[in-house]
């Protein structure tokens, strides 16, 4: 259970208070008392801000239920869990409507005073959550989301706002950790299913049998151990809009499956005879060259062009260097808070560090450095890791070139001036085709694109240098 929170126990019975008092602050809380409903919205009316409260209801006076919509008036959002000998289902029912976050008959065991409160705090804390995603990705702060706010990415926040009151099926293209996901919510939460369900499935993480069953659902007897009918993902997003996260690795079995539901709106759970209609918006997202996987029949041709209505392709992080040092004060602040550490800064030297760093990881990769830095409260691993990184590559380089030395000094004569340049030129392509390999996850494309060459000229470059995936 979570330490240093602040519960208010309101009960009549000195007994009771000053065991659950005592209890609590065993268990790590700060814990203010009331004898009365009274009392205890006096408590409130001057200042005290509990994260949760433990309220009696059968109290002289103002009684649970009154104080419970008293508390709601002025706080619609602390947790409130109702105690009481009366089981009474209208009391119970009556407490919920009032706003109660749970109830706990009396008398009732440590555990379940302890699991009922830890509860009602991931409950609280998952509300806060969303609340904060909602402030961050709302119609009118999702075109500014932090994480993608920089003036490289002005043509998508231009396209969201464009597509805002569409319901177009839209396909996100980028390499793991630039913000895809970001960009997803952003697009349902800028639509007019801004109010309905979000819901995100990662192709990647299951295998085809299970995915199926995840997105559509099946019925009771479908297969071992279905022992009652589940809704799929798409059911739970009726209204709404479904991510499917890497669309690429989908088998083309499925593929075809939801082309099925893209063109009619219905779909088959596993093991039924009968259609369910649905009514959602689909955003995708792939870290794969899906063109070059329909060329290659790994992917259904009719299915891409449903989904390629709109096209967001996000740059990688080492194209958007003017965002680094913004991003990694949104982290440090963020991590600071969460973490409950003083506001830690990083140097100039990390900063010039990250600034040469090729981040093949992205976002997600520079977010879980500046993580580890505010963990630590110390930048020295990371700076000892970029610096060893960079001593690598050219101890590499270096290794090479002596190579090549070595072996002119020992055939001198024998081997033209000519061809011991050529065998460095080559060393030189091949050191920086692998670097910008490995920066692009092997997207051979990508990777011309940013060597300024063509792609029939990068594919001839890499048989020559007998580079290998990979390696």
């Amino acid at each position: 259970m979570t330490a240093k929170r602040r519960i208010l126990v309101v009960d009549d019975a000195e007994g009771i208070r000053s065991y659950l008092a005592s209890l609590l602050e065993l268990r790590g809380f700060r814990v203010d008392t009331a004898g009365d409903g009274q009392c205890a919205l006096a408590l409130l009316e001057s200042g005290a801000a509990p994260d949760l409260i433990l309220l009696d209801v059968m109290m002289p006076g103002i009684d649970g239920l009154e104080t419970l919509r008293r508390i709601r008036t002025r706080d619609p959002e602390v947790p409130v869990v109702m105690l009481s000998v009366v089981g009474k289902a209208a009391t119970i029912v009556e407490a919920m409507q009032l706003g109660a976050t749970d109830y706990l008959n009396k008398p009732f065991e440590e555990e379940e005073l302890e699991l009922t409160i830890s509860k009602a705090f991931e409950r609280r804390d998952l509300e806060a959550e969303c609340q904060q995603l909602r402030a961050d990705l709302g119609p009118d702060a999702a075109i500014n989301a932090s994480v993608w706010e920089g003036e490289t990415l002005r043509e998508i926040r231009e396209l969201l706002a464009q597509i805002s009151d569409t319901d177009v099926s839209v396909l996100i293209q980028g390499e793991s950790g630039v913000g895809k996901e970001i960009v997803a919510r952003a697009v349902h939460s800028t639509s007019e299913r801004r109010d309905e369900s979000f819901v995100k499935v990662n192709c990647a993480a299951l295998p085809t049998e299970l995915l199926e069953s995840e997105l559509f659902g099946y019925e009771k007897g479908a297969f071992t151990g279905a022992n009652a009918r589940k809704q799929g993902r798409f059911e739970h997003a009726q209204g709404g809009t479904i991510f499917l996260d890497e669309i690429g690795e989908m088998s083309t079995a499925l593929q075809g499956k939801l082309l099925q539901v893209l063109q009619d709106g219905t779909f088959t759970r596993l093991g039924a005879n009968r259609e369910v209609s649905v009514d959602v918006r689909l955003v995708t997202a792939t870290n794969r060259p899906l063109e070059e996987m329909v060329e290659g029949k790994g992917f259904r041709e009719d299915l891409f062009f449903r989904l390629n209505v709109v096209t967001v392709k996000i740059p990688p992080l080492r194209e958007r260097r003017e965002e680094i040092p913004r991003l990694t004060d949104h982290f440090l602040r963020r991590f600071s808070a969460k973490y409950g550490k003083y506001r830690v800064r990083v140097s100039s030297r990390l900063m010039s560090l990250f600034d040469r760093y090729p981040f093949p990881g992205n976002i997600r990769e520079l977010e879980n450095m500046i993580k580890r830095i505010v963990v630590l409260e110390s930048e020295d691993p990371i700076v000892a890791e970029l610096l060893s990184g960079g001593e690598r590559g050219v101890r590499s380089t270096v290794t090479a070139f002596q190579s090549l030395l070595e072996e002119a000094e020992q055939s001198a004569g024998d081997v033209p001036l000519r061809e011991v340049g050529r065998k460095a030129s080559l060393e030189v392509e091949r050191e920086a085709i692998e670097r910008v390999l490995l920066q692009t996850n092997w997207n051979r494309k990508q990777a011309a694109r940013l060597l300024h060459v063509s792609y029939k000229t990068l594919l001839q470059k890499i048989r020559e240098c007998g580079i290998e995936a990979g390696g």
